[in-house]
């Protein structure tokens, strides 16, 4: 991290350049983190999506210092609850994902766990079942949308509220030269005869609900999308099932033609947008920025 006092960083940002002659560079972003894990058993709710926040196209831009490393730190996936699980849910919500940056660290909020108790777990976008509150880190505009009602309410998306059994879709982005939409919320765990369907998670990585004869399907991962709700019940003729693991985040970043991104570890990847020339940097899991 580069050791500027924010006085000083704020004057030579007026003239483009650093302590010690350094260029200040700035990039476009788009963070998102974990999703939520689907809740425990029948009527539960699904995970939230993780919080999602960019500035492309046209929103303010990050600013770092050349040659210095910056932390990037990538929320993973919440947990799904075990099953059969009725009265003890081992369910949690998302990790949240950062970029440090030469003003701090910009951040956005892991999704909500999905419930089975109807007290809604807030977070980045809400668990489902309850109304769990979404812009948990009360960002403007907001990083996601609540969960859904019960019984087995969806977890919220990054572009809709949570909806009674399916979960909140995700919003689409082309950060990365392509349309992406990410951040969809989890759908909500149904108590349903063997065969009879599954709820639909929400569009952009939100995991199907289970039932009767399935659990709750994961998240996708890189998405940040909410883990289904577990199914079955009641008991004791239909134990609970488990429910899906949220998906786990992404940071990218994007600058002009003319700057070098390095990134590391080597699981991450540096591309060039085909019609712009710009350098595109992409963080699957944590691991460090410079720009140059």
């Amino acid at each position: 991290m580069p050791i500027l006092g924010s006085r000083a960083a704020g004057a030579v940002k007026a003239f483009g350049l650093s302590a010690g002659g350094k260029k200040i560079l700035e990039l476009d972003y788009l963070i998102l983190s974990g999703g939520g894990g689907g809740g425990n058993a029948y009527n539960s709710g699904g995970g939230g999506a993780g919080g999602q926040r960019t500035s492309f196209p046209g929103g303010t831009k990050l600013s770092f210092v050349s040659g210095e490393p910056y932390t990037i730190t990538v929320g993973s996936g919440g947990a799904g609850a075990t099953g059969p699980n009725y009265d003890a849910p081992n369910q949690s919500p998302g990790g949240n994902s950062t970029i440090a940056y030469l003003d701090g660290n910009f951040s956005s909020t892991g999704g909500g766990m999905g419930t089975r108790d109807g007290t809604g777990d807030p977070g980045g976008s809400g668990g489902g079942n309850g109304n769990g509150a979404g812009n948990a880190g009360g960002y403007t505009p907001p990083e996601g949308n609540p969960g859904g009602p019960g019984p087995a309410g969806g977890g919220g998306g990054s572009g809709q509220t949570g909806q009674p059994r399916s979960g909140g879709n995700g919003v689409a982005n082309s950060i990365t030269g392509s349309s992406v939409t990410r951040g969809g919320g989890g759908a909500g765990g149904l108590e349903t005869p063997t065969g009879s369907g599954n709820a639909s998670g929400g569009s952009g990585g939100g995991g199907s609900g289970g039932n009767n004869s399935s659990g709750g399907s994961p998240g996708s991962n890189g998405l940040g999308g909410g883990g289904g709700g577990g199914g079955g019940g009641p008991a004791p003729s239909y134990p609970g099932k488990a429910s899906g693991a949220g998906g786990s985040g992404i940071i990218i970043v994007r600058g002009p033609s003319d700057v070098t991104l390095t990134v590391a570890p080597g699981s991450n990847t540096v591309t060039t947008d085909g019609p712009t020339g710009d350098k595109i940097g992409t963080f699957n899991v944590s691991g460090t920025l410079t720009v140059e």
